[in-house]
């Protein structure tokens, strides 16, 4: 995942579901940075509920929409 898209999906996760930090470090050292792969280590951990995780992909694919399309 890009630099700068990871840093949105890390403070989507801080700002929007309240995630502490301390979890996003244990998902982010064992994840590879991919767009799924942290998402899915933060619900095989237990730190996202799989409500959270489904908003975490609605988030991933919005981002993924350049914002010329969102209008």
């Amino acid at each position: 995942m890009e630099a700068i898209r990871l840093r949105k999906l890390v403070n989507f996760l801080q700002e929007e579901l309240k995630i502490p930090p301390n979890s996003l470090s244990l998902a982010l050292r064992h994840s590879e940075q991919s767009t799924t792969s942290l998402p899915m280590i933060l619900w095989q951990y237990g730190l996202v509920s799989l409500n959270q995780l489904e908003k975490i992909f609605d988030w991933l694919e919005t981002a993924a929409i350049p914002a010329s399309l969102h209008q």
